[in-house]
């Protein structure tokens, strides 16, 4: 009996070592999408823009905009323009900015 519970116990640890590194690429995207509905989708619902209509963040409105890059989509969070709330690093650390930009650039194409 006991060494039935460490067999099932020593499979469930491997199976979730196994699960852990096989996406940590997933993990980033969830924790951008997750950070994005916290912070952005009031304004951001879709990908579109309720303040100013033509900023959307499709990558056609963003490179119209000169934001090409999850840097500039940072620099934007950090020092935005008129209308846009600034997410200073108390609120959005580097980690969630950068996992929120890249989750931008994935997501609305």
């Amino acid at each position: 009996m006991k060494q039935h519970l460490k067999l099932v116990v020593g499979v469930m640890i491997v199976s979730g070592a196994v699960i852990l590194a096989a996406s940590p690429g997933q993990a980033a995207q969830s924790m951008g999408e997750i950070k994005f509905k916290e912070h952005c989708t009031a304004c951001h619902a879709d990908g579109g823009n309720i303040i100013k209509p033509d900023k959307t963040l499709s990558r056609k409105d963003r490179e119209k905009h000169g934001v090409k890059n999850a840097n500039d989509i940072i620099k934007l969070m950090r020092k935005p323009g008129e209308g846009m709330t600034t997410f200073d690093k108390k609120t959005i650390t580097d980690n969630d900015a950068k996992a929120i930009a890249e989750y931008i650039i994935k997501t609305f194409k």
